[in-house]
């Protein structure tokens, strides 16, 4: 993957999150989601994305081992 791959528009985060991109747009306003504005548009990392979705994950999920009781 190159560079600038790493880098992505509010459709293709919508996308790879599977959310409406009004979603993505209004967590980006509101700071709910990791994101820089670059004049009227946001832009996006890939690698920011997926350690800030990692961390919304509730700690039993973390480590990847669930078991069903």
């Amino acid at each position: 993957m190159s560079e600038i791959d790493d880098i992505l528009t509010i459709e293709e985060v919508a996308k790879y999150l599977k959310l409406k991109p009004q979603t993505i747009y209004t967590w980006a306003q509101t700071g709910k989601i990791p994101a820089a504005k670059l004049g009227n548009q946001w832009r996006f990392s890939r690698r920011i994305l997926d350690q800030w979705f990692l961390e919304h994950f509730d700690e039993k999920y973390k480590n990847g081992e669930v078991s069903i009781e």
